[in-house]
């Protein structure tokens, strides 16, 4: 009986060592407010607001220890509107979803929905991936992703370990067609480096859409249309004190049926400045300044060039690590109308990161102020 007793006692202690090894969390943030807007369409707009700031998101992440350094990890992530409880894209976990390795010596191989190259290594750089993300601070109409607003779909992908404040990764999505191998596939690749208060990254990001394959390749959620669209930037960030300050350059050429117009090339130059500053250990202040420069050619244009100025500013204080309020204003101007062989065909509108609607004007103004929860 007795060594039964310690047989049972051995197994449940390893049972237990076992379980520890290994972890499973449910997180994520939730953000919801009151917003303005001065033109959407013609008309001004009070918001009851979801998702100006930060994402509102769940999701479960895990782990379990294999030993030797080597680790089995997933996450499953999705993005709603806390609005109306809706889901932001087609599927439930829209934003990510992946299973994969990571080896503490050799990196990190993940196979699922992910976020490409200039998501993980330029957005941390602007001020939309910064302070816990400020999506009113994405480029205008995301022409870059920087926003993060779509990932990308049947993706492996790799991120290297740290070696000396260095590292690289890159991402592979499939088309997922038979006899389609090139249409509808995406990928990038990227290299960052740290060293103390400096950060710098680079990334290219290459998506080919075929558009009359099937809603499931890769490159199915990118904006504009097109059949190729290419992103390439560089930035760096530095920390002095309280304050950081970034610089950041992104380039984004789409070639074939742009903005709707069968034929029509486009090229979006994006310069932002942006600063943090911690006035107290609880307040901070956040701003960005973007000047984007398009040029359009093909289709019959010639040679339109829009141009958007576009500035964030916002005040952000924490009530605790998971909570904090914010008061935010984000101001664009656009200029320069498209043209088809020299006849007027759209006029280029405000449209404040992609997600407010298009303004009437060349102007837009919208000012916010609301809560975020992270959990």
């Amino acid at each position: 009986m007795s060594k039964t007793l310690i047989a049972f006692a051995a197994l449940g202690a390893f049972s237990v060592a076992a379980h520890a090894q290994s972890s499973v969390t449910l997180y994520g943030s939730l953000d919801a407010g009151l917003a303005y807007v001065n033109n959407i369409g013609g008309n001004s707009a009070w918001l009851q607001s979801s998702n100006l700031l930060s994402y509102s998101t769940f999701g479960l992440r895990g782990a379990e220890d294999l030993g030797g350094g080597l680790k089995a990890i997933f996450k499953i992530e999705s993005g709603f509107n806390l609005s109306n409880g809706g889901f932001s894209d087609n599927g439930m976990f829209n934003r990510q979803a992946y299973v994969g390795l990571a080896s503490r010596d050799f990196g990190t191989l993940t196979l699922g929905r992910q976020f490409d190259s200039v998501v993980d290594y330029l957005s941390p750089l602007s001020l939309a991936g910064q302070a816990g993300t400020v999506n009113l601070a994405a480029h205008p109409l995301n022409n870059d992703n920087i926003g993060a607003q779509y990932a990308i779909n049947n993706a492996v992908k790799y991120e290297s370990a740290d070696y000396a404040g260095f590292h690289f990764g890159g991402l592979y999505g499939f088309s997922n067609a038979a006899g389609q191998f090139a249409n509808g596939r995406a990928w990038s690749v990227g290299a960052g480096y740290a060293n103390g208060p400096l950060k710098v990254a680079a990334a290219y990001d290459q998506t080919n859409t075929d558009r009359n394959s099937f809603n499931g390749n890769a490159a199915a959620t990118v904006p504009f249309g097109g059949d190729l669209k290419r992103t390439f930037g560089v930035g760096a960030n530095y920390g002095f004190g309280p304050a950081t300050a970034g610089l950041l350059w992104t380039r984004t050429r789409v070639q074939g049926s742009t903005f709707g117009f069968e034929g029509l090339n486009a090229r979006f130059d994006n310069i932002e400045v942006n600063g943090t500053y911690s006035l107290t250990p609880s307040l901070a202040l956040v701003g960005n300044y973007t000047y984007t420069y398009g040029k359009t050619t093909g289709g019959g244009t010639d040679g339109s060039s829009p141009k958007w100025h576009s500035a964030t500013l916002a005040v952000d204080y924490s009530f605790s690590k998971r909570t904090d309020v914010y008061l935010a204003g984000a101001y664009q101007h656009a200029s320069g109308d498209i043209y088809n062989n020299g006849s007027f065909v759209v006029g280029n509108a405000p449209n404040i990161a992609g997600l407010l609607g298009e303004s009437s004007t060349q102007n837009q103004v919208a000012a916010t102020i609301g809560l975020r929860h992270r959990f």
